[in-house]
């Protein structure tokens, strides 16, 4: 689905942010998500949606019926590919732990590094590293206001632990 889109995609201006085929109750959806500077458009959406429906169809490599939905990463998008990381270098995420560390799943701070392996990322009380596989999930923080409470109430807590 993929190496499908991608040329329509790059004709558009757009970048593939992701692809998804994920089972919602009875249904199932193969989801496209993209970007381009500036923000995606209702328009961006639906050119994308009509130029690969055809060649979706054409391809058959899904057997199961599905819905075709193409929308943005939103401002809460989630990092998964190197390229998500190098992008939004220096931006403030948070990174949700699958165990707690210390007391907490949950970290925020200004995204400082990512090498394949390892999240890195800038608090008040100077860098916090994370291996990949301790990470449950990395996402945009969009409020700037709750990241900079967090990252006081994540020092604070350190603090006193």
């Amino acid at each position: 689905a993929w190496s499908l889109a991608e040329p329509y995609v790059r004709q558009l201006g757009l970048t593939l942010w992701d692809v998804l085929f994920v089972k919602e109750g009875a249904s199932w959806y193969l989801r496209y998500i993209i970007d381009k500077e500036g923000g995606v458009t209702i328009e961006d959406c639906e050119a994308l949606s009509r130029a690969v429906n055809d060649p979706l169809d054409e391809a058959d490599f899904i057997q199961q019926a599905y819905y075709l939905e193409v929308s943005s990463p939103g401002l809460c998008r989630e990092l998964k590919r190197p390229e998500h990381f190098a992008a939004m270098a220096g931006r403030p995420v948070r990174v949700l732990l699958i165990r707690p560390r210390g007391g907490e799943r949950e970290f925020t701070g200004l995204l400082s590094g990512y090498d394949g392996q390892t999240v890195v990322i800038g608090t008040q009380d100077g860098e916090l590293s994370f291996a990949k596989g301790e990470i449950a999930s990395v996402t945009l923080c969009d409020d700037q206001e709750e990241m900079d409470e967090s990252i006081i109430n994540m020092g604070g807590q350190e603090e006193n632990g």
